[in-house]
């Protein structure tokens, strides 16, 4: 049977990927160390735990981040999401996944494509089985004259400047923040 190339990918970018601090590289390894024992760690179905891709929307002026009310969660949150049969590679649901919930066309990837941050989080997506996503974080840059709308996985959704993030904030939000406005 061919390997997955979504899985595939994963392993590629994060063997390569630079981890900025020591403590994302101990996730860095983790995360590889999943998708080793786990040819099934880019689908929801792998429990305890799977990767997923979002993504931190930037404005064009780079000035401001688009977060979004998460109807379950009931937190300001990036885009995200689980990995899709024909996604074929993390970036691709990343973005994929912040188009869906941002309704912005021609969203693009910065950073050249690479996550900026990783982010490991508690997240029962079946009743009764603890899970965790395994995020691997991109940022997205959304084009002149970008006009978001809300998702039906979002309550609201909203442009904020750095230093004005709304509450409730997902746990990593902040961190998030940060490591796109270093990867700008």
């Amino acid at each position: 049977m061919p390997a997955d190339p979504l899985h595939a990918d994963a392993v590629a970018v994060l063997s390569e990927w630079a981890a900025p601090s020591p403590s994302q590289d101990v996730l860095r390894r983790s995360y590889l160390e999943l998708l080793r024992a786990r040819p099934d760690s880019v689908s929801r179905a792998c429990v305890p735990a799977h990767l997923t891709g979002s993504a931190l929307i930037v404005d064009p002026a780079g000035s401001r981040v688009l977060l979004l009310l998460h109807a379950k969660a009931g937190l300001w949150l990036q885009a995200a999401g689980h990995c899709e049969d024909g996604d074929g590679s993390l970036a691709a649901t990343a973005l994929r996944e912040a188009t869906e919930e941002s309704g912005i066309a021609g969203l693009t990837l910065g950073a050249g494509g690479q996550p900026i941050k990783l982010d490991r989080h508690p997240a029962p997506c079946q009743p009764g089985v603890a899970e965790e996503h395994l995020d691997v974080q991109f940022l997205a840059l959304a084009p002149a004259g970008a006009v978001a709308a809300i998702s039906d996985e979002s309550h609201d959704l909203g442009w904020f400047g750095y230093d004005e993030l709304p509450n409730p904030l997902g746990g990593g939000v902040v961190e998030l923040v940060a490591a796109a406005r270093a990867a700008l």
